[in-house]
């Protein structure tokens, strides 16, 4: 039996008497009725784009054990198949529909629904996980085509309508407006630089259009923040710009060419923003610079805040990556750095990105203890210390155990971690590290640069 929740809006109404407004400007505004219309209009424009898009993928259960079933058979595990549903949206009148990767990532069998019931076999043209896109063709012409909008002229407080097939209810139209714009970190994508929504987004949505007012496609929706699994108001869409810019390469190359740094970069906390003399929490740290690459050939150097691209505040390294990656190759841009507390630019050639480069953040907290770096035990790296450790560099000391609770592990350090700087003293061996260490006092600040599995990140620990 299938649940219906039946959400009421109530609309509020707040008038002021005209003899209040005497002596000032009347600044006209929409009516109700005015904005009604406008969103039937809208409506009635995009429903056609939006078709529904059921998978089915082969999943295999858990292998059953031979004393588990008589005569030891099913030794194999079992094949079934499992079905999902999204949505998507048509990008071309000869059948090229635009969704999200993971609406039909492994599917065996797609099968597309358009607005006025017509069913095709669908086909995976391509897709990518790291922006969540995917590409699908159906045998069909003439087919109404979606308006594409620029995301980037988005603002808090647009109006948007959510256009999709949330629990298999075709052709839902839900309305809210623009909650945010640029939210990353929210661990849907490799790339997310989101636009935050409270129009209602639920299973089932994901794949279909986010669309202005005037019926312009600005995002793909693509996931909700909820505890309960339905929406609460707090729904995610990959930008129209990004959305169609992976899906023009996905069926131009295979695969979405990407524009790459060559640097490992850092956000901006506010004890890193007092470190780094910066006059604002925000930014890109530079933390490791490659041979070679763009930002190497741009005069990039570890410790230098990235903080604009061609005259655009960058917020976080996240905001920069993603400006990078979608900038064509061998484009120049300029960055503005700040470096020792001084402002200088220089110009950046972008190169292309490697393929299948991965990243993971890591998160900090904070916590208490009595000395910058107590309860942590540090080490050389010997060779077999790097083999028992799956250690990829063989210079530094490494964290080989961790107090818990202490205000180190609080604050992002871990096993593992290899440290190459302490306070932006490059540390060659356990001697120079101790050289180092032994003369911080309890309320010293111990800056450290370390390399964990590749991705060379700032940790700062202040002690109390």
């Amino acid at each position: 039996m299938r649940q219906v929740f039946v959400i009421g809006w109530l609309v509020t109404c707040l008038s002021v008497p005209i003899s209040a407004l005497a002596g000032t400007q009347l600044i006209p505004v929409t009516t109700g009725n005015d904005l009604q219309s406008q969103v039937k209009t809208t409506a009635n424009k995009v429903i056609p784009v939006v078709v529904s898009i059921a998978s089915t993928v082969m999943v295999r259960d858990q292998a059953f054990s031979d004393d588990a079933l008589p005569f030891g058979l099913f030794k194999e595990p079992l094949a079934h198949r499992q079905y999902g549903q999204g949505s998507g949206v048509i990008a071309s009148p000869d059948g090229y529909i635009i969704t999200n990767h993971h609406v039909v990532a492994d599917a065996v069998d797609v099968e597309v629904i358009l607005a006025d019931r017509r069913q095709f076999k669908g086909k995976v043209v391509a897709t990518d996980p790291k922006t969540d896109v995917a590409v699908v063709k159906i045998q069909a012409v003439n087919l109404q085509a979606a308006v594409w909008g620029d995301s980037s002229q988005l603002a808090v407080g647009d109006f948007v309508l959510a256009i999709g097939n949330p629990l298999g209810l075709s052709r839902t139209v839900t309305f809210g407006i623009v909650s945010a714009v640029g939210r990353a970190d929210v661990g849907v994508a490799d790339f997310e630089d989101f636009i935050q929504t409270d129009a209602p987004i639920n299973p089932g949505n994901s794949g279909g259009a986010l669309v202005n007012i005037n019926g312009e496609v600005v995002g793909i929706n693509t996931a909700i923040a909820s505890p309960t699994g339905g929406s609460v108001g707090v729904g995610f869409a990959i930008p129209s710009n990004m959305a169609r810019s992976a899906m023009q390469s996905l069926l131009k190359t295979g695969r979405v060419v990407r524009g790459f740094l060559g640097a490992s970069t850092q956000d901006v906390s506010p004890s890193l923003g007092k470190i780094f003399r910066l006059p604002d929490v925000k930014g890109a740290i530079v933390t490791d610079v490659q041979t070679k690459g763009s930002a190497e050939r741009a005069g990039l150097k570890r410790g230098d805040v990235v903080v604009r691209f061609d005259g655009r505040d960058v917020m976080d390294s996240g905001q920069l990556r993603n400006l990078v990656a979608q900038a064509p190759i061998a484009s120049k841009h300029r960055l503005e750095l700040i470096r020792d507390g001084k402002v200088y630019q220089t110009e950046l050639m972008i190169q292309e990105s490697p393929r299948e480069r991965t990243k993971k953040s890591q998160a900090a907290s904070t916590a208490s203890t009595v000395h910058p770096l107590s309860g942590v035990v540090f080490d050389d790296i010997t060779l077999q210390l790097a083999r028992q450790m799956d250690l990829s560099v063989n210079n530094g000391v490494v964290v080989t155990d961790i107090e818990e609770g202490s205000l180190a592990e609080a604050s992002g350090l871990q096993p593992g971690d290899v440290v190459l700087e302490l306070n932006r003293q490059h540390i060659s061996s356990f001697t120079v590290f101790q050289r180092l260490a032994d003369p911080l006092k309890p309320t010293d600040l111990a800056l450290l640069l370390v390399n964990r599995q590749g991705n060379v990140l700032y940790i700062p620990i202040q002690g109390e």
